[in-house]
């Protein structure tokens, strides 16, 4: 029978570059005389950019503290053990480069297991144990406070999730039983399935303790001292822990249904971890603990080794690490500093980006535009838009003052223009009409301005060409909404120079944007493999297969919505002007829908009507359609869509268009709210076998975003 030292011993030596965190026990005599007290504090010697995690080493020092505080305890020389963090950090959870070294599934069942008979430890000692959650507490920080009689929790706690579920795994360390044992069904479906799944949400401080995780609220100040004179007073019995009790009847079944409602508008059934999760929530309603941590283990170890999982993980890290060190951005010192921005064009677009230039950049932004009301027009957004910031409590009204005075707007461009530094042009998606603006924009800015377009699929280099200085235009493509969407596709056209560069990307950062940078080719990235993947759809559907069998052809991969309703979103007028932008490149590839141009053409703004509340199909949009006679099923249909799409990734690899595979999935994920359980698209693509038989390769090798050979 293996021991939980020899387990985390042999999941140590997988894992050899573990940054390691450490246990380490200090003593303290606690206040009103309530005896001696042991204080765990775990810290992996880095400072807080650096969050304290649990690899196997982690958790064998973690089981070393529990050895020596366990002996004190039944000795009688404590009464009681607390567990806090580092400064800023409690613990962050599981070392996720840990997981994805592991091939075999009896070593990923020891990770579980490993961390269950470490952290259960806590609930069996002879004295009561405390967390104190200080800072940060995801995944593994959250669970091992969970296993302690009582928790704490700190004003300044920035974050606190299991955001499990999110990458393709369960909490595995006793969230999903424990949880609601402590806090009932309802509330630990809410963290566990409801939160993860709506883009990892984070509780605040005061949400731990309203929901009743945390058994008392302090300020970040004097956290520690207020956590330690709590503690003595709950020893000495003046104050009395009282929780709320959890209903073990019908609320229970009806809270794992909402958590399986909520999964399936999410993911569809195309994630496995949600459901998991749910049903060892639902198992947990008879209160059997060590039942439920065996099923945890069995859980964990069964989605380590999936494919999800390996692509959660590679989505986490391509939007964590990948994100904010975009592949061949040139170096930061060329980039100009940007004290005054300019916005040609005061259409909802243009307002959105001044506002986000205003808010993140707090410099001067000028919009211009054709006639003084739809100037007025885009101001009175932006400045409507700050009022809803105030009245939700997100700014302050000297803020909310500045941020307004920030924002103005102008007919006269050279007034408006003169002293900007960089210049923005939002204007109607057509050539000629680009071309012009610049050229008038560059008569009135000085010689070091960048111009920046935000073209969704017109050529860079044809619209400087005509420039005296076209090495300063770059692309600058934001995704609607602006506000939410992190994708900002940085296009270098053939003329563009390093400074405009590596200003465009100084600039993406200070809007906290997620940038990558894209070669001048038609439609760039997103937009070019949505008309692709949208274009099969709509192909199938002028052919002759009924909308919904082609609609439901590509539920299983989970995607935030039908392609339909996404061409709704994405306005079809758009989706058609893209259309022929890509028809004309790659008229092999790509056609123009007649059928979407009949729904243009009749000012429909969809194809759906929402009557009944849910999606139907628009009975004037159908009297528009023409079909043919070939109607496909959902199989057919998804396997001409899927192949289409990765055709056109592997040619636009071949093109150049981005530096490798990992920089469409990034825009995948932050420009077209792709599903982490995917990893974007490529890690799919490979799975399923679709790359290499229409490639003849992978996309990723083995390893990446895939167990290793």
């Amino acid at each position: 029978m293996s021991t939980t030292a020899d387990l985390l011993k042999g999941a140590a030596e997988l894992f050899p570059d573990e940054v390691v965190t450490q246990a380490h026990v200090r003593h303290l005599d606690l206040p009103q005389g309530a005896g001696k007290f042991a204080l765990i504090t775990l810290d992996n010697g880095l400072d807080h950019t650096k969050p304290t995690t649990f690899g196997p080493q982690s958790l064998a020092n973690l089981d070393a503290a529990i050895d020596q505080v366990e002996k004190e305890a039944a000795e009688g020389g404590i009464v009681g053990v607390g567990v806090t963090g580092k400064p800023f950090i409690f613990a962050v959870g599981a070392d996720l480069k840990g997981l994805e070294v592991l091939k075999r599934h009896e070593d990923a069942v020891a990770i579980g297991k490993g961390g269950h008979d470490v952290f259960k430890r806590l609930a069996s000692l002879a004295v009561p144990t405390f967390a104190y959650y200080n800072g940060a507490a995801m995944g593994g920080g959250v669970e091992v406070g969970l296993h302690c009689t009582y928790r704490t929790v700190s004003r300044a706690l920035p974050a606190f999730s299991l955001p499990e579920v999110f990458l393709g795994l369960v909490p595995g360390w006793g969230g999903c039983t424990l949880l609601p044992n402590i806090v009932g069904a309802d509330r630990a479906v809410s963290v566990i399935i409801e939160n993860s799944l709506n883009q990892n949400k984070q509780l605040k401080s005061q949400q731990v303790f309203d929901l009743g995780i945390a058994d008392a609220i302090f300020d970040g100040a004097d956290f520690l001292e207020q956590s330690l004179i709590w503690t003595a007073s709950v020893l000495k019995g003046t104050t009395e822990v009282v929780r709320a009790e959890v209903d073990r009847g019908e609320a229970w079944d009806r809270a794992v249904e909402r958590g399986r409602f909520i999964a399936d508008g999410k993911v569809h059934g195309a994630a496995p971890a949600a459901y998991r999760a749910l049903d060892i929530i639902a198992q947990a309603k008879n209160g059997d603990l060590r039942q439920g941590f065996d099923a945890e283990d069995q859980a964990l170890a069964d989605l380590i080794m999936s494919g999800e999982l390996r692509s959660g993980i590679y989505a986490f890290n391509l939007v964590q690490k990948r994100g904010k060190r975009p592949a061949g951005a040139p170096d930061k010192s060329l980039a100009r500093p940007v004290t005054k921005v300019g916005v040609v064009g005061a259409g909802l677009m243009a307002s959105q980006l001044a506002l986000l230039f205003a808010r993140r950049l707090e410099v001067p932004v000028v919009l211009t535009d054709i006639d003084q009301e739809r100037v007025d027009k885009g101001v009175g957004y932006v400045h409507g838009e700050i009022d809803k910031l105030l009245g939700k409590g997100r700014i302050n009204q000297d803020k909310a003052n500045r941020l307004k005075g920030l924002v103005s707007g102008s007919l006269d461009k050279a007034a408006a223009f003169g002293d900007a530094d960089f210049v923005i042009e939002a204007v109607f998606e057509e050539m000629g009409v680009k071309q012009q603006v610049f050229a008038e924009v560059e008569a009135v800015v000085p010689e070091t301005a960048i111009l920046a377009t935000n073209t969704s699929s017109l050529s860079v280099s044809e619209m400087a060409s005509k420039l005296k200085h076209p090495e300063r235009v770059v692309g600058f493509h934001f995704f609607n909404p602006v506000a939410i969407l992190p994708l900002l596709e940085i296009v270098r056209g053939e003329r563009t120079d390093d400074a405009a560069l590596a200003t465009a990307f100084a600039v993406a950062k200070s809007l906290k944007k997620t940038a990558v940078l894209v070669k001048d080719a038609p439609a760039f990235v997103v937009n070019r493999i949505l008309t692709r993947f949208m274009g099969e759809i709509q192909n199938v559907i002028d052919e002759g297969t009924p909308v919904e069998t082609a609609e439901k052809a590509v539920e299983p991969l989970g995607l935030p919505m039908s392609p339909l309703v996404l061409l709704e979103l994405v306005g079809p007028a758009i989706g058609l002007h893209v259309s022929e932008t890509l028809a004309a490149a790659f008229p092999d590839r790509f056609k123009v829908s007649p059928n979407l141009a009949a729904v243009v053409k009749a000012g429909k703004r969809g194809f759906y009507v929402y009557d009944s509340g849910k999606p139907e199909l628009d009975p004037e949009v159908a009297a528009l359609l023409v079909q043919g006679d070939t109607a496909l099923t959902e199989e057919q249909v998804r396997a001409r869509v899927l192949d289409a799409v990765a055709q056109e990734i592997g040619l636009m690899l071949d093109e150049g268009v981005v530096a490798e595979a990992q920089d469409i999935d990034l825009c995948l994920i932050t420009g077209a709210g792709w599903p982490f359980h995917l990893g974007g698209l490529t890690p799919y693509l490979d799975r399923e076998g679709i790359s290499e038989r229409v490639n003849g390769k992978r996309f990723l090798t083995q390893g990446v975003a895939s167990i290793p050979a």
